[in-house]
């Protein structure tokens, strides 16, 4: 750690250049290898990021010494439009993902997320001018408040634009108790059983709100 801490730390805007260490990121964070093979693991981890890229107004990328160690991306709904590159970008991944039958099986896993966050979002009694559309950090640079200094950068990017509510989604994978020590507050919980290549166990998903 004491070596991370002497590490140059700058924030900026996504790059393309950021993708395949941004993409790694997330296979190993979410441990997708241990959900398939690690050649369907990166597919579907580029995937992911490529749909979080196709809905954010905003980013921010912590890099160290060159290398993007974390990302935060957000969204004004109101204002929200799709480059095409971005969605073409996307539906390449996502037809990658799909020319196996393993990327296919696990695909189906994440639509039942997308599903149940979607009625997370719609039982809530708030309507959200804006949202969290991804978040994450390298688990080498934990601890070191890049979390909270990229978590700032998004709340000073919702004042600008005047959002005052807005929202994310996360889950017992994740370190969400950040989040309340964030501010944020717990709007809704739904715990499901998983099952990929054998029984993932019980999660919970959860939607968090902020109010400025």
């Amino acid at each position: 750690m004491s070596n991370k801490m002497n590490e140059t730390i700058i924030f900026r805007e996504y790059q393309k250049a950021d993708h395949f260490a941004l993409a790694e990121i997330i296979r190993k964070t979410w441990h997708y290898d241990q959900l398939c093979s690690l050649k369907t693991a990166r597919k579907l981890a580029a995937s992911y990021l490529d749909h979080c890229l196709t809905d954010q107004t905003f980013t921010q990328v912590a890099v160290a010494d060159g290398i993007p160690v974390g990302i935060i991306m957000g969204k004004n709904n109101q204002t929200h439009k799709c480059p095409l590159r971005l969605q073409l970008r996307l539906m390449r991944s996502t037809f990658a993902l799909f020319c196996s039958r393993e990327g296919r099986e696990i695909s189906r896993m994440f639509s039942r997320v997308e599903k149940i966050d979607a009625d997370l979002l719609k039982s809530s009694p708030l309507e959200y001018q804006g949202e969290v559309a991804f978040f994450a950090i390298n688990a080498q640079y934990r601890g070191m408040g890049l979390g909270g200094k990229l978590f700032q950068a998004l709340q000073d990017y919702m004042r600008q634009e005047n959002i005052h509510t807005f929202f994310l989604f996360t889950d017992t994978t994740c370190n969400y108790p950040f989040y309340e020590h964030q501010g944020m507050v717990r709007r809704g919980e739904h715990s499901h059983n998983f099952e990929v290549q054998g029984p993932l166990g019980k999660q919970t998903l959860f939607i968090y709100d902020y109010q400025m």
